[in-house]
């Protein structure tokens, strides 16, 4: 079942409610990514995750900024979807452990180290910003996936760090310090 409510306090704790009595095997959050303020998204959120029952997974619909979800984990939110990853890929953003890369910026031309060597994985150390740069600008497929294939590498980085910062007790310092680094622009 999908809470539903927009951003009205009762209707969302009235349809959680709802959910929650239906005992399914998860339960979804949707209507929160649809421009409201994130205070307001961040509170609804954590509105919901009081009522529904926490040993069921929580799916919040279509969010999907790395601060965004590092916030709704903290609020009790298991699992995500949004395009992001792959559109802002598309379009030469990239999501790196130092920040935020514009891969279309000319300062990264001749810049031949890896797109993001601290995340480890083939497509994220192999290949340089310049190269990466060259296949955006030149408009050729490849590095629309080359791109794709690193956001979403970050993303599950992202989310297993988060898994591992949860079960060491220090999540709350964890994700302050990373949302710091993560949301810079480089």
């Amino acid at each position: 079942p999908i809470v539903q409510g927009s951003v009205y306090g009762d209707l969302r704790r009235e349809s959680a409610s709802f959910c929650a009595d239906q005992d399914m095997f998860a339960n979804a959050i949707g209507g929160l990514s649809v421009g409201e303020p994130h205070e307001l998204m961040y509170e609804m959120t954590a509105e919901v995750c009081g009522i529904l029952p926490k040993s069921k997974p929580r799916y919040l619909m279509g969010v999907g900024t790395p601060e965004n979800i590092l916030e709704c984990i903290a609020l009790g939110v298991d699992m995500f979807d949004c395009v992001m990853p792959t559109r802002n890929a598309r379009n030469g953003m990239l999501f790196t452990t130092e920040g935020i890369i514009n891969i279309r910026n000319e300062k990264w031309k001749d810049d031949l180290s890896p797109i993001d060597a601290g995340l480890g994985g083939y497509v994220s150390t192999f290949h340089s910003k310049a190269y990466l740069r060259h296949l955006i600008i030149s408009k050729e497929i490849l590095g629309a996936q080359i791109a794709s294939i690193h956001n979403l590498t970050f993303y599950l980085w992202l989310v297993d760090r988060a898994r591992e910062h949860i079960l060491a007790g220090d999540y709350a310092s964890w994700k302050t310090e990373t949302i710091q680094t993560i949301g810079r622009r480089l």
